[in-house]
């Protein structure tokens, strides 16, 4: 059986419509997934660089992972600064915009909402990362690698990471491999705010 120029087999055809009809369902399952949204608006009061309290609610922000309060960490000259401290103050920053709003479902073991804050166009949780002030837990890997590359915040010196920081103290508040692993895969969608 010849083909006609311009024509697919009917098996390719069926196999892109088929394609096409699971993106579909996909994209459909993003946007209602994305309804669900719990939103909060301020004024935020910021409790250190990863944690939000909003009227009586506690927010968690997702994807990220800021130094504790009482951390400290070495500049590019061995000089010890209060990054921990320096972190709650960026997040409160970011969040005194009046436009700021924080979406989210979810909480985590301490009953804190999993949020994704922005105030306009800024991405709350990207600029944090970005500024490096927090690192990447399972999102914002480019705004890590950006601050990274350029050694601004954390990136300048030598830290340990917020998460060895908690265990070796004994403050281990996991957010949870399930957690980490549907960040990743969002972001792997392209999932973003």
């Amino acid at each position: 059986m010849a083909l006609r120029p311009g024509i697919l087999p009917r098996s390719v055809r069926d196999g892109l419509f088929l394609l096409g009809f699971f993106f579909l369902l996909i994209l459909i399952a993003a946007k209602l997934d994305q309804s669900a949204d719990e939103v909060v608006g301020g004024p935020f009061y910021a409790i250190d660089g990863d944690t939000l309290a909003a009227g009586g609610e506690r927010l968690r922000l997702q994807g990220v992972d800021a130094p504790e309060l009482d951390q400290t960490c070495m500049d590019g000259s061995a000089k010890s600064w209060a990054c921990g401290q320096d972190a709650k103050r960026l997040l409160a920053r970011l969040v005194a915009d009046v436009k700021a709003e924080c979406l989210g479902r979810g909480r985590d073991k301490y009953q804190r909402l999993l949020v994704r804050c922005h105030a306009g166009a800024v991405n709350i949780n990207g600029a944090m990362v970005r500024q490096g002030l927090a690192v990447a837990s399972g999102r914002y890997s480019d705004e890590q690698l950006a601050a990274r590359r350029e050694h601004v915040g954390l990136w300048a010196g030598t830290f340990e990471n917020p998460r060895d920081f908690r265990a070796s103290r004994g403050m281990m508040d996991d957010p949870g491999l399930l957690i980490s692993l549907m960040d990743w895969l969002k972001g792997m969608m392209g999932q973003t705010e």
